[in-house]
């Protein structure tokens, strides 16, 4: 019981710092030029590998960890509005997008490990 919340919590908080810090990082230090290239990095490369990372982690324990991907495109959508432009319907479709990465990457994770069980 003990080790779910801990690794419930380890993957809300990092999902935390891939989510909120990263677009701050890129708002605040990177200069108005190269915030293009840095928001095609994140959100073509990084925040979809970092939500198959999720699915994949999640799907070892799914009765627990299955609020992961869902938690993962909340704090994308509510970084990119703070960060970016508020209410901008495009990245409700990333989100959906990324949720839908996370939750097949955790129902495959899941049944290979039932796999490897049996």
């Amino acid at each position: 019981m003990r080790e779910g919340r801990f690794r419930a919590a380890a993957g809300i908080m990092s999902s935390g710092i891939v989510m909120l810090l990263l677009p701050w990082l890129a708002v605040r230090f990177v200069n108005a030029d190269g915030q293009m290239a840095v928001c095609f990095i994140l959100f073509f490369a990084v925040n979809p590998i970092y939500m198959i990372g999720t699915g994949i982690f999640a799907g070892q324990d799914i009765k627990g960890l299955w609020h992961l991907p869902v938690v993962s495109s909340v704090l994308f959508l509510l970084g990119v509005w703070i960060f970016f432009d508020m209410g901008e319907t495009a990245f409700i479709i990333y989100a959906v997008g990324y949720l839908v990465l996370g939750i097949l990457s955790m129902a495959a994770s899941g049944i290979i490990r039932k796999r490897r069980s049996i």
